[in-house]
């Protein structure tokens, strides 16, 4: 008997190494790392511990490539508007009343614990007082690539404008080597609310400290037509001017992109992340995310905040993906099952730079791993698993969660943090924003 080893065992395994469905599949964790991914008819180790997933999918955690995790706290103050409406009257105002240390860490950590329980086990997050969101994120267990975010007018934390990049480079040096499972990173919001300049060095920053640079990029028609008419040029090319564009860069929303603007991208390697339930609500319009894939480019699913998309359910968005651009296209094979589920999962991972370490069961990556109970009314009969995931799932239905080879969700409870006292929290800043 191998001592300190798990295995998952008895359950739909979908490693997504390949796109196959290992059924009666089981899966080896072994210090916190994948150690073997078997079928039903391989002989298996005995071990120190067996999980019984009979019943379930066995796959690799979710991978949310775009999120504002203190934006919880906004959750339904403000729908149903134009996206500059939304962030002007609203968002910064309410950021400005009521954004401190004390209101991120409790929004971040709702957050999180909703991610968890809905089997996102990787975020991609931005947002100012960054720090507070890591501390959230190690408390309750995630894994994070998270981004102090850097604007030009005064923001939470960043009174003096002319701090932005520079604090933001403290929060990278605080965080680099101090947690195995956070990943600091830097972000800009727009090219249209930080100058040229504060584009130039914050990208200068991320590459003199080896992190990831974000920034929402053409989520909207008036961004790309204002730049057009000021500069001639679309925002694509105005970071590319920059050279801000490689492999190290990741591209957020991209709604308005001309083809000439997706073969630059493709050729510089930047990434994207795709926020479908964002874009729809905002009614900012569609990524062409299959295009771009058709490029070779990598694209993740993003839930964007719950101030914009209301729930950080990654199921929501795999199911918005396949629907949306079928519709669009008016083609039904347009964004197949497998492709979306590789987006929520190891192209996400891609897109944010940790393709190497976690997104599939590949023996030696890092044991993300999340269980999803098959045994409901609507995944019955499961002909297709992949289908079900993508069509008819959802978080409710996660019942095992897995970091780094350690259970942090079990039979749908979350075991790290309290999660009626982080609500009871949230319910009591909330009191004070009506």
């Amino acid at each position: 008997m191998t001592r300190g080893t798990t295995l998952i065992n008895g359950g739909w395994v979908i490693p997504m190494t390949d796109r196959e469905v290992y059924e009666g599949g089981a899966v080896l964790v072994k210090d916190g790392v994948v150690g073997a991914v078997f079928r039903a008819e391989d002989e298996l180790p005995e071990v120190e511990t067996v999980v019984d997933a009979a019943g379930c999918v066995v796959m690799p955690g979710l991978v949310n490539t775009h999120c504002h995790s203190p934006m919880s706290l906004f959750r339904g103050l403000a729908d149903d508007m134009p996206l500059a409406s939304w962030l002007n009257e609203h968002i910064f105002p309410a950021e400005a009343a009521h954004i401190n240390p004390e209101t991120v860490r409790a929004g971040a950590l709702l957050s999180c614990v909703e991610m968890l329980l809905s089997g996102t086990t990787t975020v991609c997050d931005g947002y100012f007082y960054e720090g507070e969101v890591a501390e959230a994120v190690v408390e309750t267990g995630m894994r994070g690539v998270l981004a102090h975010g850097v604007i030009d007018f005064p923001a939470p934390g960043v009174p003096d404008p002319s701090e932005n990049v520079e604090k933001a480079a403290a929060f990278v040096e605080a965080w680099k080597d101090r947690w195995p499972l956070v990943t600091p990173s830097i972000f800009c919001h727009t090219p249209y609310t930080c100058s040229e300049k504060t584009l130039a060095v914050a990208k200068e920053a991320c590459r003199r400290l080896g992190v990831l640079f974000q920034i929402h990029v053409a989520e909207t028609e008036d961004e790309v037509q204002r730049l057009k008419e000021e500069r001639g040029i679309s925002p694509y090319q105005l970071l590319d001017d920059l050279h801000i564009l490689d492999e190290t860069t990741l591209l957020i929303h991209n709604v308005w992109m001309s083809s000439r603007d997706m073969d630059l991208v493709a050729r510089r390697g930047t990434t994207a992340s795709h926020n479908p339930g964002s874009n729809t609500k905002l009614a900012s319009g569609l990524c062409p995310a299959s295009a771009l894939m058709e490029k070779g480019i990598h694209v993740g699913l993003g839930t964007d905040g719950a101030a914009s998309n209301n729930n950080l359910d990654l199921f929501n968005d795999m199911q918005l993906t396949a629907k949306l651009h079928k519709a669009y296209s008016l083609d039904p094979v347009a964004m197949d099952a497998w492709t979306v589920l590789e987006m929520a999962t190891l192209e996400g991972a891609k897109a944010i730079g940790l393709g190497g370490s976690i997104g599939s069961l590949l023996p030696g990556k890092r044991a993300d791993i999340i269980l999803v109970d098959m045994n409901k009314p609507h995944l019955t009969p499961t002909h297709n698993p992949v289908s079900h995931l993508v069509y008819a799932a959802t978080g409710a239905d996660v019942r095992d969660v897995f970091v780094e080879g350690r259970q942090v969700v079990k039979g749908g409870r979350l075991l790290t943090v309290d999660v009626g006292s982080v609500m009871a929290e949230v319910n009591r800043i909330a009191a004070f924003m009506g």
